[in-house]
C-alpha cells in the first residue's frame, strides 16, 4: 500500500496568504521537514492541491519543489509522486521481518555484490542534471556536522547513485536492502561508537566514489563503491564504528 499523502502545515501558510518567492515556499517546506510535520518517506499532495494551499502557481511551485530535489530534501518518482527524502521501500511489513533475521554481514554481502554494478551505471548513465544533484549530495555528506547529519547525507548519496543508474529492477533491489538496514537498528550503533576517525575515512572514500562517477568513469566508481564497501565491512566485523 502506498504511504498516505501528507499536507504542509496550513498555519506556515494559509491559502489566502500568496508565497511572494519560491525560496519562500521552500524555506516553509523546509521547516516542515525538519519539525517533523511532513516525515521521511511522506509522499506529498499532488501539485494542484499544495498550489491551492499556498496561493502560488503551479510553476512557482514546481520551482520551490526543484530546489528541494536538487538539495536532497524531496524526491520524485515517476508515476508514484513527490516523497520526503527516498520514498518507502515496497512491501516494508516484510521487510521489517526479514531485517531480525539477518546480520550486519549478511547485509555487507548482498551490498558488495550490487552496489559497484550500480556506481559503475550510475557513472556511464547520469544525465548533467542528476550529476548536479548527486554533487550537492556528495558535499552534504563531507559537510555534515555530526552522526545525524552524515547518516541523513549519507543515505541520500546511495539512493541517489541508484537512482542515477537508471535500472528500475536494481533501484527496486536497493530499496530493500536500504530497508532493511533501517530496520537493524545501525544507527543507534553508529551513534553509540561514534568516531570522527571513521567518519573521516568515509568522507574520503565518498570523495573518491563521487568524482568517479562525475567523471564518468565507471571502473574507478567499481573500485571506488568496493574500497568504501569492504572498509565498511570490515569495521563491522571488528567492532569498531561503522557507517553506511
Amino acid at each position: 500500500m502506498p504511504p498516505a499523502k501528507q499536507k504542509p502545515s496550513k498555519s506556515a501558510s494559509p491559502p489566502s496568504d500568496a508565497v511572494s518567492a519560491q525560496n519562500d515556499l521552500a524555506a516553509i517546506l523546509r521547516r516542515d521537514i525538519a519539525a517533523g510535520v511532513l516525515k521521511r518517506g511522506d509522499r506529498l499532495p499532488p501539485e494542484r492541491e499544495m498550489a491551492l494551499q499556498f496561493g502560488v502557481s503551479r510553476a512557482r511551485l514546481r520551482q520551490a519543489l526543484d530546489q528541494l530535489e536538487g538539495d536532497g530534501c524531496l524526491f520524485r518518482r515517476r508515476g508514484q509522486g513527490t516523497f520526503v527524502q527516498p520514498p518507502p521501500a515496497t512491501d516494508a511489513a516484510r521487510l521489517k521481518s526479514l531485517a531480525g533475521r539477518v546480520t550486519a554481514q549478511e547485509v555487507m554481502e548482498v551490498r558488495l555484490e550490487i552496489e559497484p554494478a550500480l556506481a559503475r551505471l550510475a557513472a556511464l548513465r547520469a544525465d548533467d542534471q542528476a550529476r548536479r544533484k548527486f554533487a550537492q549530495a556528495a558535499d552534504a555528506t563531507w559537510a555534515a556536522p555530526d552522526q545525524a547529519a552524515y547518516d541523513a547525507a549519507d543515505d541520500i548519496f546511495h539512493y541517489m547513485i541508484a537512482e542515477m543508474a537508471q535500472n528500475p529492477l536494481f533501484l527496486t533491489v536497493y530499496e530493500a536492502i536500504r530497508s532493511v538496514r533501517a530496520q537493524a537498528g545501525w544507527t543507534q550503533q553508529r551513534a553509540a561508537t561514534y568516531s570522527p576517525e571513521v567518519t573521516a575515512r568515509l568522507g574520503q572514500q565518498h570523495r573518491a566514489l563521487a568524482e568517479a562517477i562525475l567523471r564518468g568513469d565507471g571502473h574507478a566508481a567499481t573500485n571506488a563503491m568496493q574500497t568504501h564497501l569492504q572498509f565498511v565491512a570490515m569495521t563491522l566485523q571488528s567492532g569498531a564504528p561503522e557507517s553506511r
